[in-house]
């Protein structure tokens, strides 16, 4: 009798195992896991395109989270991304409000988590493409023309709710993040180290001569004085007063 106990709890717990070993299966294709990305279009607006590289047998049940940790020289349009949220493939979490007018040396950086929307198992998702903008630069003396501004590639972390035992799971690094964009609820994700896409893109954009500030100031100010001048002369010649000729 106590054998037959004992071989029933045996056989459970192996089958508890292989199911928990099933569900963390995902696990096993880190290492061929990767993302990349590329800006297009040119100017202060420009289009981030990321393209994550995934093994299809490890993705059944499996979410996918990508952090981007953005610098001050550019911004996101929030307005913009809801007004475009039937045609993409993504939803987007913000980390604090965007100052949409502020310059780039007042402001500062910000953090977006992105959630692939993900259709069935597939092996690569391309074109997850987010519109950024570029934030005007503070004048300098150097006359260099422009400045470089770094975008760092997003961490890419993945998911599966079957998956409990992701803590004893060593070497893998798991982090708290929000579970989804729709709420602030924080999930643990394991956090691909290893990623295999280019490193950071840099960006050029203009920077204003502050030498030029006092000559476009002054002859603001004397193109103004002189249609002053003109508008008052013009006036007085035809007698115009309240609208009307006298």
């Amino acid at each position: 009798m106590y054998f037959m106990v004992l071989s029933v709890l045996v056989y459970l717990s192996t089958c508890h195992c292989l199911v928990e070993n099933d569900n963390c299966g995902f696990l096993k294709w880190l290492d061929t896991t990767s993302v990349s990305v590329e800006i297009i279009k040119k100017g202060f607006h420009r289009d981030l395109v990321m393209t994550v590289q995934l093994q299809p047998d490890g993705l059944t049940d499996v979410k996918v989270l990508l952090i981007h940790n953005w610098p001050r020289g550019v911004y996101i349009d929030p307005y913009q991304l809801a007004s475009l949220s039937d045609q993409h493939n993504w939803q987007i979490l913000l980390d604090s409000t965007i100052d949409l007018e502020a310059p780039a040396h007042k402001s500062s950086g910000f953090v977006t988590y992105l959630y692939p929307i993900m259709d069935g198992p597939t092996s690569v998702w391309q074109n997850i493409s987010i519109p950024i903008h570029g934030r005007y630069q503070k004048p300098s003396f150097s006359g260099t023309g422009f400045t470089s501004v770094g975008i760092e590639l997003p961490q890419l972390l993945l998911r599966n709710e079957k998956c409990t035992q992701l803590n004893k799971l060593e070497p893998h690094t798991v982090v708290d993040a929000p579970c989804t964009a729709d709420n602030s609820t924080t999930c643990a994700w394991v956090k691909i180290q290893n990623q295999k896409g280019h490193g950071r893109v840099n960006l050029q954009f203009p920077v204003g001569d502050e030498s030029f500030a006092m000559p476009v100031c002054g002859g603001t100010l004397l193109v103004t004085l002189i249609c002053c001048v003109a508008l008052s002369t013009y006036a007085w010649k035809h007698q115009i007063t309240n609208g009307h000729h006298t």
